[in-house]
């Protein structure tokens, strides 16, 4: 069954005001750069994101999403290579061109139109489904101290019982903690510093407050990813576990699968964060079952099509019991979605039908479509 037709939906959805970030705090997420602009330089959701609308020789339509900050030369070479094959000659489990930060995007339409075509479910292809539902948490960026206890008691009041921030040197992340403790009792809290606590000092100053008031479920990359030994060292001082994390999509920061086996020969992490596409997720997820450490799925706070196909791995993936970052929808303005994933906080439900089980909203996506480029057999 040949590949007879891709069209690309390059897309641009902001996200809902006061969801990223504390009025007055403007400290941009995206850790690559951007052109000639440094990382952390631009917000996520200033960078455009591309939809790909794969269809079958008999019809079948499989869909994919990049992520943010798309290689148009890339994306062109690999159209080139797909328009045209034989969609049941191809390996799946490694596809006939170069790992590259849009592989992953094109892998989840492929395999959504393989599944399709088999009349199954993308977590079918993975084995199946070890559970219908995945936990997943709440997410903020920086923000005021005193924003912290209100933000995380609306948070529990719709079912969530972890939240997870981004934080560097400048954040009272103890002074967050010891609101949520009061204003949202039980709730979690992941802390994820992005390596930017930059430390181990720092990074001891703060867990001993942390460990005292006692609700953080891990601190993830407190400082940078090569210090393992470090990050040894932060597991037998604290009782904070520490998480690494491993995304597969930041290759030109040389992440890779084997940064998970070194962790774990350094004694280094109680647990992980990963996110890449589906065979690698798969790959990471017997790595860490093997170990008997739990994992999440990470995200770039995407859209719907992605979301969909990290509850697919989740729901497949022994280790991943941690709160996944499945939170798009509470984020940006749309998912692009006719239906949305359905979340009945703390879990998201593996989505229903074949392929991923999702139906794109071609009017939502017209509505946010900068461009738009089509490849033919």
């Amino acid at each position: 069954m040949r590949i007879s037709h891709i069209n690309l939906y390059e897309v641009k959805v902001p996200t809902h005001p006061g969801t990223i970030a504390s009025k007055g705090i403007d400290k941009p997420l995206h850790k690559l750069p951007v052109g000639a602009k440094a990382g952390w330089s631009v917000q996520f959701d200033e960078i455009s994101k591309l939809l790909v609308q794969l269809e079958l020789s008999n019809g079948t339509i499989g869909w994919g999403e990049l992520y943010r900050g798309h290689d148009w030369k890339m994306v062109h070479d690999i159209c080139n290579i797909l328009i045209g094959m034989d969609i049941e000659n191809l390996v799946l489990q490694k596809l006939p061109f170069v790992f590259c930060r849009e592989y992953d995007g094109f892998e989840c339409a492929l395999w959504d139109a393989y599944a399709r075509l088999k009349d199954v479910r993308v977590v079918d292809l993975l084995g199946g489904a070890i559970k219908d539902k995945v936990k997943i948490g709440a997410w903020s960026s920086h923000r005021h101290l005193d924003d912290i206890g209100e933000l995380a008691s609306n948070f529990q009041k719709q079912g969530y019982d972890c939240l997870k921030f981004k934080t560097d040197l400048e954040d009272d992340v103890v002074g967050w903690c010891r609101n949520i403790a009061e204003a949202a009792p039980g709730m979690k809290v992941i802390l994820d510093p992005n390596e930017r606590w930059e430390h181990a000092y720092e990074t001891k100053k703060r867990l001993d407050g942390l460990r005292e008031v006692g609700n953080v479920l891990c601190l993830e990359d407190p400082i940078p990813r090569w210090q393992l030994s470090e990050f040894s060292k932060l597991r037998a001082y604290s009782s904070v576990p520490i998480a690494l994390h491993v995304a597969l999509p930041y290759i030109l920061h040389g992440q890779r699968i084997k940064d998970s086996i070194q962790a774990i020969q350094e004694l280094a992490v109680d647990g992980f964060n990963f996110n890449c596409g589906l065979a690698d997720f798969q790959r990471l997820d017997h790595i860490a079952s093997a170990a008997e450490l739990p994992c999440w799925h990470g995200s770039e706070i995407d859209l719907g099509i992605l979301e969909a196909m990290y509850v697919h791995s989740a729901a497949a993936a022994e280790s991943c019991i941690w709160p996944s970052d499945i939170f798009g929808r509470l984020i940006r303005e749309h998912d692009l979605l006719k239906t949305p994933l359905k979340m009945e906080p703390p879990f998201v439900y593996l989505p229903e039908g074949k392929g991923l089980g999702i139906e794109p909203d071609i009017a939502a996506i017209t509505d946010y479509q900068v461009s738009k480029k089509e490849y033919k057999a």
